[in-house]
């Protein structure tokens, strides 16, 4: 059972469940915080901070292990992301910000085979054209949603990894995830095309 009163670390990154986030931590209140996580074995929750306003849907991260201490009192660590949530309120009773959270679950609505298969096959093509391999998925990545196992190794902005974290529905997501792999798609043809081309006249293209 998830605390529903949870520490905040506000931050310009949107973390998606499941995936890997290292961090280092050196402000004093924060430092705080993750000692207290690591004493309690709980999670904070991750938000997307800008300017002065903070997105009221997060992700809570558990923290795997330490990577590194030091004198100072900072610390590396490695964490990884596990439950969406909306924030209900922000509590300013410590150093560090708290929330009062509720979590939030998929719809039981079902992906459909074929448009899953689809979307794999443009996720392959766009994975060889950015890292010039296949994505081979791991085994323990299997518990989460496909849609978030690929969002994790994909140049998404900000605004659309929040745009999906927000969205609550697994086929939403993963028609969400095709149409930016297919805009993509055209964009890493075309480079990958003027590369070849540059190539074969003897110039380089960055």
């Amino acid at each position: 059972m998830r605390n529903t009163r949870i520490p905040l670390f506000p931050l310009n990154v949107v973390l998606l469940p499941g995936a890997a986030l290292p961090l280092h931590i050196f402000e004093p209140r924060y430092r705080a915080m993750v000692r207290h996580c690591l004493a309690t074995k709980s999670e904070f929750g991750m938000v997307l901070a800008g300017g002065s306003s903070v997105a009221p849907i997060g992700c809570t991260t558990e923290i795997v292990r330490v990577l590194q201490e030091y004198p100072t009192g900072e610390s590396d660590i490695f964490t990884e992301g596990r439950a969406a949530f909306r924030i209900r309120d922000v509590l300013s009773e410590k150093d560090y910000h708290e929330a009062l959270v509720e979590y939030l679950s998929d719809s039981p609505e079902c992906t459909e085979s074929q448009k899953e298969d689809t979307l794999m096959g443009i996720f392959q093509q766009c994975h060889s054209l950015l890292y010039n391999q296949l994505w081979s998925p791991s085994a323990k990545g299997a518990r989460w949603p496909l849609s978030y196992r690929m969002a994790g190794v994909l140049p998404l902005e900000l605004p659309e990894k929040q745009e999906l974290l927000e969205m609550r529905a697994e086929p939403a997501r993963q028609a969400f995830l095709h149409k930016w792999l297919e805009r993509i798609l055209v964009r890493l043809d075309t480079l990958n095309r003027s590369r070849r081309r540059a190539a074969a006249n003897g110039h380089r293209l960055n």
